[in-house]
């Protein structure tokens, strides 16, 4: 996919966007005795950076202006360390956000822990929209989880610095990348094992085994010396990644998006291997005292016009049929890519998880 679509602002394709979408949710249904209650709020996590800001101004207005339930955006880090904040205030029985924004595999985490309120489909007619495989479920059949949005991680770069277009994850590697790279720090969130697996192994079959896995962290190893910032703050390589000062790196393609729409000089590119395809769920701690209020929000964000809001306003991947949706074939093309994309071995990651960290931290990032 070329340098972001350029010629697609997802600040500019829908300009009216709010008028519009605000007649259309005129019609929502599913709030009742809600939607008077000025009163009530809800505590939303959402990554921080051009994506929590995105949230702020283009999507949780809606949802206020929609159900008079005020919002208050809890700037939530990505990886792992959310999940362990989430489980800590469960156990004490708070809750620092009410509903969050899950990866996958912190949502496989959260749900083996118990951590997650079950959700009950019917109060949330919207969900049927949603693809079966963005629902998480825990063992007995209930609903823990419902796909939020989906995003890639690309390879990104600074074009004033970096005057061509990197084309293959290889490019990591290259020996002009010496302390010119930005990686996310976690096996779990970085998805570098996959990344390597596909570039230099055939694919993630070696990824089957402890005895594989170790190779291609060999490989992977071979690359530390181009790594300035391994990061867990997003915000951190974002402002970074802008200024030139890492020049290069992984990313998400969203928010790498929003920044060019900026005027930065940020491009995202889908390499040839594919980019990493990962999505987020919205869950509800255990520990919160708004799941009724938390149904009525996921509802609201499984409908068909906010998920062709957030693909437009904050550059996400729908988690509903496209045909749904009312994209074109731009602007769908604008937040993905027809390139075969990597899907994480989710499975490699929970059921190998404490050893993966600690080789991760001996042979990667230590």
């Amino acid at each position: 996919m070329d340098d972001m679509k350029k010629g697609i602002s997802r600040r500019s394709v829908l300009a009216g966007i709010a008028g519009g979408s605000a007649v259309a949710m005129a019609g929502i249904t599913g709030f009742p005795g809600i939607l008077k209650a000025q009163e009530k709020s809800l505590k939303i996590g959402a990554y921080g950076g051009y994506f929590k800001d995105s949230f702020d101004k283009h999507i949780f207005p809606e949802f206020t202006k929609a159900t008079g339930i005020a919002v208050e955006s809890i700037a939530q880090p990505t990886g792992e360390a959310w999940l362990v904040q989430l489980e800590q205030a469960a156990r004490a029985g708070q809750a620092p956000a009410d509903v969050s924004m899950i990866s996958q595999v912190s949502m496989l985490r959260g749900s083996a822990a118990g951590i997650w309120a079950k959700l009950d489909p019917a109060k949330m007619p919207n969900v049927a929209n949603v693809i079966p495989a963005f629902i998480n479920k825990y063992d007995d059949g209930s609903v823990c989880g419902v796909g939020a949005v989906t995003w890639y991680i690309t390879l990104v770069s600074n074009s004033d610095v970096i005057g061509e277009a990197p084309t293959s994850w290889a490019e990591l590697w290259k020996p002009e990348r010496e302390s010119q790279l930005g990686l996310l720090a976690l096996v779990t969130n970085s998805f570098l094992l996959d990344v390597t697996a596909k570039t230099y192994f055939g694919g993630q079959e070696i990824l089957d085994t402890e005895e594989g896995i170790l190779k291609v962290m060999d490989k992977l190893a071979e690359l530390k010396d181009n790594v300035q910032l391994w990061y867990r703050d997003e915000a951190q390589f974002e402002q970074a990644l802008k200024s030139g000062e890492i020049p290069m790196g992984q990313y998400y393609h969203d928010v790498a998006g929003l920044a060019a729409a900026d005027g930065y000089p940020v491009r995202s590119t889908f390499p040839k291997e594919g980019g990493i395809n990962d999505s987020g769920s919205w869950a509800v701690s255990k520990a919160s005292e708004k799941l009724d209020l938390a149904h009525v929000f996921i509802d609201f964000m499984s409908q068909p016009e906010i998920q062709a809001l957030l693909s437009r306003k904050v550059g996400t991947s729908p988690t509903i049929p496209r045909a749904k949706t009312g994209l074109t074939d731009a602007e769908f093309a604008s937040v993905s890519s027809e390139i075969e994309p990597i899907i994480p071995r989710y499975d490699m990651y929970q059921q190998r998880a404490d050893w993966l960290s600690q080789k991760w931290t001996e042979l990667i990032v230590g």
